[in-house]
Protein backbone atom coordinates (compact mmCIF):
# COMPACT_ATOMS: atom_id res chain seq x y z
CA UNK A 1 0.00 0.00 0.00
CA UNK A 2 1.43 3.63 -1.12
CA UNK A 3 1.86 6.17 1.45
CA UNK A 4 -0.12 9.01 1.55
CA UNK A 5 1.17 12.06 0.20
CA UNK A 6 0.99 14.80 2.67
CA UNK A 7 1.53 18.70 2.63
CA UNK A 8 4.35 18.37 4.90
CA UNK A 9 6.38 16.08 3.06
CA UNK A 10 6.82 18.90 0.43
CA UNK A 11 9.62 21.55 1.34
CA UNK A 12 9.19 25.21 -0.55
CA UNK A 13 11.72 25.73 -2.75
CA UNK A 14 13.40 29.36 -1.94
CA UNK A 15 14.40 31.66 -4.70
CA UNK A 16 16.17 35.01 -5.52
CA UNK A 17 13.49 37.69 -7.08
CA UNK A 18 17.08 39.16 -8.63
CA UNK A 19 17.94 36.35 -10.63
CA UNK A 20 14.17 35.07 -11.64
CA UNK A 21 15.09 36.30 -15.15
CA UNK A 22 18.25 35.24 -14.97
CA UNK A 23 19.59 33.72 -18.01
CA UNK A 24 22.73 31.27 -17.74
CA UNK A 25 23.18 30.89 -21.21
CA UNK A 26 25.20 34.00 -22.88
CA UNK A 27 22.89 36.34 -25.37
CA UNK A 28 23.60 36.50 -28.86
CA UNK A 29 22.21 39.15 -31.08
CA UNK A 30 20.58 37.55 -34.36
CA UNK A 31 23.30 38.77 -36.67
CA UNK A 32 25.83 37.09 -34.00
CA UNK A 33 24.30 33.58 -34.66
CA UNK A 34 24.02 33.98 -38.16
CA UNK A 35 27.77 34.69 -37.72
CA UNK A 36 28.89 31.56 -36.13
CA UNK A 37 26.94 29.60 -38.44
CA UNK A 38 28.89 31.21 -41.23
CA UNK A 39 32.09 30.38 -39.71
CA UNK A 40 30.73 26.66 -39.71
CA UNK A 41 30.71 27.03 -43.32
CA UNK A 42 33.80 26.00 -44.70
CA UNK A 43 32.85 26.42 -48.42
CA UNK A 44 31.65 30.09 -47.98
CA UNK A 45 34.53 30.81 -45.57
CA UNK A 46 37.18 29.64 -48.69
CA UNK A 47 35.27 31.55 -51.23
CA UNK A 48 35.35 34.84 -49.09
CA UNK A 49 38.84 34.29 -48.65
CA UNK A 50 39.48 34.19 -52.25
CA UNK A 51 37.60 36.93 -53.16
CA UNK A 52 39.76 39.09 -50.57
CA UNK A 53 42.81 37.39 -52.31
CA UNK A 54 41.82 38.14 -56.57
CA UNK A 55 40.71 41.80 -55.21
CA UNK A 56 43.76 42.63 -52.64
CA UNK A 57 45.95 41.09 -56.36
CA UNK A 58 43.37 42.84 -58.75
CA UNK A 59 44.37 46.22 -56.97
CA UNK A 60 48.41 45.24 -56.69
CA UNK A 61 49.68 43.65 -59.60
CA UNK A 62 48.90 46.44 -62.00
CA UNK A 63 50.95 48.97 -59.52
CA UNK A 64 53.65 46.40 -59.44
CA UNK A 65 54.10 45.25 -62.76
CA UNK A 66 56.89 46.35 -64.94
CA UNK A 67 54.42 46.79 -67.89
CA UNK A 68 51.46 48.66 -68.51
CA UNK A 69 48.20 47.16 -69.58
CA UNK A 70 48.06 49.48 -72.31
CA UNK A 71 51.33 49.12 -73.46
CA UNK A 72 52.57 47.30 -76.73
CA UNK A 73 54.92 45.62 -77.76
CA UNK A 74 55.20 44.23 -81.35
CA UNK A 75 58.01 42.18 -81.31
CA UNK A 76 56.44 40.32 -78.82
CA UNK A 77 53.04 39.93 -79.88
CA UNK A 78 51.00 36.40 -79.05
CA UNK A 79 53.83 35.14 -77.18
CA UNK A 80 53.70 31.94 -74.84
CA UNK A 81 53.10 32.39 -71.19
CA UNK A 82 56.92 32.28 -70.00
CA UNK A 83 58.62 33.84 -67.21
CA UNK A 84 58.70 37.77 -68.49
CA UNK A 85 55.65 37.37 -69.39
CA UNK A 86 53.52 34.68 -67.10
CA UNK A 87 49.87 34.72 -68.68
CA UNK A 88 51.20 35.79 -72.33
CA UNK A 89 51.33 37.98 -74.57
CA UNK A 90 48.25 39.15 -76.99
CA UNK A 91 47.56 40.06 -80.14
CA UNK A 92 49.61 43.57 -79.72
CA UNK A 93 52.02 42.67 -77.99
CA UNK A 94 50.77 43.65 -74.24
CA UNK A 95 51.10 41.68 -70.99
CA UNK A 96 48.22 39.81 -70.55
CA UNK A 97 49.16 38.83 -66.43
CA UNK A 98 49.03 42.89 -65.98
CA UNK A 99 45.52 43.30 -68.39
CA UNK A 100 43.73 39.86 -66.62
CA UNK A 101 44.61 41.93 -63.28
CA UNK A 102 43.42 45.39 -64.58
CA UNK A 103 40.55 43.98 -66.39
CA UNK A 104 39.55 42.04 -62.79
CA UNK A 105 39.57 45.10 -61.13
CA UNK A 106 37.59 46.99 -63.72
CA UNK A 107 34.79 43.74 -63.24
CA UNK A 108 34.88 43.62 -59.90
CA UNK A 109 34.38 47.78 -59.70
CA UNK A 110 31.65 47.53 -62.07
CA UNK A 111 29.60 44.54 -60.28
CA UNK A 112 30.18 46.37 -56.79
CA UNK A 113 29.19 49.63 -57.81
CA UNK A 114 26.15 49.03 -59.70
CA UNK A 115 25.26 46.63 -56.71
CA UNK A 116 25.28 49.44 -54.13
CA UNK A 117 23.32 51.72 -56.69
CA UNK A 118 20.85 48.75 -56.78
CA UNK A 119 20.83 48.79 -52.94
CA UNK A 120 20.07 52.02 -52.10
CA UNK A 121 17.79 52.87 -54.93
CA UNK A 122 15.86 49.24 -54.26
CA UNK A 123 15.56 49.92 -50.02
CA UNK A 124 14.33 52.99 -49.91
CA UNK A 125 12.20 52.22 -52.77
CA UNK A 126 10.83 48.72 -51.10
CA UNK A 127 10.47 50.58 -47.78
CA UNK A 128 8.54 53.20 -48.78
CA UNK A 129 6.39 51.38 -50.78
CA UNK A 130 5.29 49.12 -47.86
CA UNK A 131 5.34 52.03 -45.17
CA UNK A 132 2.85 54.16 -47.66
CA UNK A 133 0.80 51.55 -48.27
CA UNK A 134 -2.68 52.35 -50.49
CA UNK A 135 -2.77 54.08 -53.09
CA UNK A 136 0.84 55.05 -53.23
CA UNK A 137 1.76 51.62 -52.66
CA UNK A 138 -0.29 50.82 -56.17
CA UNK A 139 1.17 53.20 -57.95
CA UNK A 140 5.07 52.23 -57.10
CA UNK A 141 4.57 48.17 -57.79
CA UNK A 142 2.72 49.16 -60.79
CA UNK A 143 5.80 50.96 -62.20
CA UNK A 144 8.45 47.87 -60.74
CA UNK A 145 5.11 45.50 -62.77
CA UNK A 146 6.12 48.18 -66.37
CA UNK A 147 9.76 47.54 -65.61
CA UNK A 148 10.03 43.72 -64.87
CA UNK A 149 8.15 43.46 -68.27
CA UNK A 150 10.63 44.73 -70.53
CA UNK A 151 13.83 42.63 -70.68
CA UNK A 152 16.46 44.47 -68.89
CA UNK A 153 19.05 43.09 -71.27
CA UNK A 154 17.09 44.92 -74.22
CA UNK A 155 17.32 48.42 -71.69
CA UNK A 156 20.55 48.01 -71.03
CA UNK A 157 22.05 47.78 -74.97
CA UNK A 158 19.37 50.57 -75.63
CA UNK A 159 21.35 53.37 -72.82
CA UNK A 160 25.03 51.84 -73.64
CA UNK A 161 23.73 52.50 -77.16
CA UNK A 162 22.76 56.26 -76.72
CA UNK A 163 25.61 57.24 -74.90
CA UNK A 164 29.83 56.87 -74.80
CA UNK A 165 30.96 53.75 -73.59
CA UNK A 166 32.17 53.46 -70.26
CA UNK A 167 32.61 52.46 -66.63
CA UNK A 168 30.26 55.02 -65.51
CA UNK A 169 28.13 54.40 -68.55
CA UNK A 170 27.66 50.49 -68.10
CA UNK A 171 27.12 50.98 -64.31
CA UNK A 172 24.15 53.55 -64.88
CA UNK A 173 22.87 50.96 -67.53
CA UNK A 174 22.70 48.26 -64.84
CA UNK A 175 21.06 50.75 -62.29
CA UNK A 176 18.22 51.38 -64.79
CA UNK A 177 16.50 48.38 -63.57
CA UNK A 178 18.74 46.37 -61.64
CA UNK A 179 16.83 47.97 -58.30
CA UNK A 180 13.70 46.04 -58.77
CA UNK A 181 14.50 42.66 -57.19
CA UNK A 182 16.06 44.56 -54.10
CA UNK A 183 12.68 46.39 -54.32
CA UNK A 184 10.33 43.43 -54.13
CA UNK A 185 12.46 42.01 -51.27
CA UNK A 186 12.77 44.50 -49.47
CA UNK A 187 9.15 45.40 -49.21
CA UNK A 188 7.49 41.98 -48.91
CA UNK A 189 9.86 41.64 -45.73
CA UNK A 190 9.09 45.13 -44.80
CA UNK A 191 5.39 43.98 -44.30
CA UNK A 192 5.88 41.38 -42.29
CA UNK A 193 7.69 43.54 -39.85
CA UNK A 194 5.36 46.43 -40.19
CA UNK A 195 2.80 45.89 -37.92
CA UNK A 196 4.95 44.01 -35.44
CA UNK A 197 4.79 45.16 -31.54
CA UNK A 198 8.15 46.93 -31.52
CA UNK A 199 7.27 49.21 -34.57
CA UNK A 200 3.58 50.21 -33.54
CA UNK A 201 5.82 50.76 -30.02
CA UNK A 202 7.87 52.91 -31.94
CA UNK A 203 4.92 54.88 -33.80
CA UNK A 204 3.00 55.20 -30.65
CA UNK A 205 6.00 57.20 -29.19
CA UNK A 206 5.62 59.86 -31.92
CA UNK A 207 8.53 58.01 -34.02
CA UNK A 208 8.15 59.99 -37.51
CA UNK A 209 8.58 57.45 -40.90
CA UNK A 210 11.60 58.14 -41.63
CA UNK A 211 13.03 56.96 -38.27
CA UNK A 212 10.86 54.33 -38.13
CA UNK A 213 12.47 53.38 -41.48
CA UNK A 214 15.88 53.76 -40.91
CA UNK A 215 15.94 53.00 -37.21
CA UNK A 216 13.81 49.80 -36.50
CA UNK A 217 12.65 48.52 -40.57
CA UNK A 218 16.12 48.33 -42.85
CA UNK A 219 18.14 47.13 -39.72
CA UNK A 220 15.52 43.96 -39.49
CA UNK A 221 15.81 43.30 -43.26
CA UNK A 222 19.49 43.59 -43.18
CA UNK A 223 20.21 39.58 -43.82
CA UNK A 224 18.09 39.92 -46.82
CA UNK A 225 19.95 43.19 -48.21
CA UNK A 226 23.46 41.17 -47.75
CA UNK A 227 21.97 38.29 -49.17
CA UNK A 228 20.82 39.90 -52.59
CA UNK A 229 23.81 42.37 -52.64
CA UNK A 230 25.80 39.07 -52.77
CA UNK A 231 23.88 37.66 -55.54
CA UNK A 232 23.76 40.97 -57.43
CA UNK A 233 27.58 41.69 -57.78
CA UNK A 234 28.22 38.59 -60.14
CA UNK A 235 25.29 39.43 -62.10
CA UNK A 236 26.27 42.38 -62.60
CA UNK A 237 29.64 41.61 -63.42
CA UNK A 238 28.16 38.70 -66.25
CA UNK A 239 26.34 41.51 -67.35
CA UNK A 240 29.09 43.46 -68.09
CA UNK A 241 31.38 40.31 -69.85
CA UNK A 242 28.37 39.71 -71.77
CA UNK A 243 28.06 43.25 -73.14
CA UNK A 244 31.68 43.33 -73.83
CA UNK A 245 31.65 40.00 -75.27
CA UNK A 246 29.06 41.55 -78.06
CA UNK A 247 30.83 44.77 -78.18
CA UNK A 248 28.73 46.99 -76.60
CA UNK A 249 30.78 47.54 -73.49
CA UNK A 250 34.14 48.88 -72.91
CA UNK A 251 36.30 49.66 -75.78
CA UNK A 252 40.12 49.05 -76.40
CA UNK A 253 42.87 49.71 -74.99
CA UNK A 254 40.75 49.69 -71.44
CA UNK A 255 40.54 46.21 -70.16
CA UNK A 256 38.04 44.17 -68.56
CA UNK A 257 37.28 40.35 -68.46
CA UNK A 258 34.60 41.02 -71.10
CA UNK A 259 37.35 42.61 -73.29
CA UNK A 260 39.51 39.79 -72.77
CA UNK A 261 37.51 36.99 -73.02
CA UNK A 262 36.40 38.71 -76.52
CA UNK A 263 40.03 38.98 -77.79
CA UNK A 264 41.10 35.81 -76.76
CA UNK A 265 38.00 34.07 -78.35
CA UNK A 266 38.97 35.84 -81.92
CA UNK A 267 42.53 34.30 -81.34
CA UNK A 268 41.23 30.75 -80.13
CA UNK A 269 43.10 28.63 -82.53
CA UNK A 270 46.22 30.32 -82.37
CA UNK A 271 46.52 31.37 -79.02
CA UNK A 272 44.11 29.63 -76.72
CA UNK A 273 45.98 30.99 -73.71
CA UNK A 274 44.50 34.45 -74.32
CA UNK A 275 41.09 33.19 -73.43
CA UNK A 276 41.66 30.69 -70.40
CA UNK A 277 43.04 32.89 -68.19
CA UNK A 278 40.23 35.43 -68.25
CA UNK A 279 37.18 32.71 -68.44
CA UNK A 280 39.27 31.25 -65.76
CA UNK A 281 39.05 34.41 -63.39
CA UNK A 282 35.52 35.39 -64.40
CA UNK A 283 33.89 31.71 -63.85
CA UNK A 284 36.25 31.99 -60.05
CA UNK A 285 34.59 35.18 -59.36
CA UNK A 286 31.06 33.99 -60.02
CA UNK A 287 31.16 30.68 -57.86
CA UNK A 288 32.78 32.45 -55.26
CA UNK A 289 30.32 35.06 -55.09
CA UNK A 290 27.24 32.59 -55.23
CA UNK A 291 28.76 30.31 -52.80
CA UNK A 292 29.36 32.90 -50.20
CA UNK A 293 25.45 34.19 -51.28
CA UNK A 294 24.29 30.92 -50.41
CA UNK A 295 26.56 30.34 -46.88
CA UNK A 296 24.77 34.15 -46.53
CA UNK A 297 21.24 32.46 -46.80
CA UNK A 298 21.55 30.00 -44.60
CA UNK A 299 23.49 31.52 -41.86
CA UNK A 300 21.30 34.62 -41.80
CA UNK A 301 17.61 33.26 -42.62
CA UNK A 302 16.00 32.28 -39.95
CA UNK A 303 13.84 29.02 -41.60
CA UNK A 304 16.89 27.76 -42.44
CA UNK A 305 18.27 26.90 -38.81
CA UNK A 306 18.73 23.61 -37.42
Amino acid sequence: MQEKITQDMFVPVRSDAHKQEYIARKHHSAFHDGWIRLRKNKAAVVCAVLIVVITVMSIIVPYTSPYAYYETDYKHKMNAPSSEHIFGTDLFGRDQWTRVWYGTRISLLIGLAAALINLVIGVFYGAISAIAGGKVDAVMQRIIEVLVGIPSLIIVILFMMVLPPGVGTIVAAMAVTGWVNMARLVRAQILKLKNQEFVLAAQLLGTSRWKTILRHLIPNTISVIVIQVMFAIPSAIFTEAFLSFIGVGLAEPKASLGVLINNGYKALRSAPFLLIYPAIAIVLIMVCFSIVGDGLRDAFDPRMKR
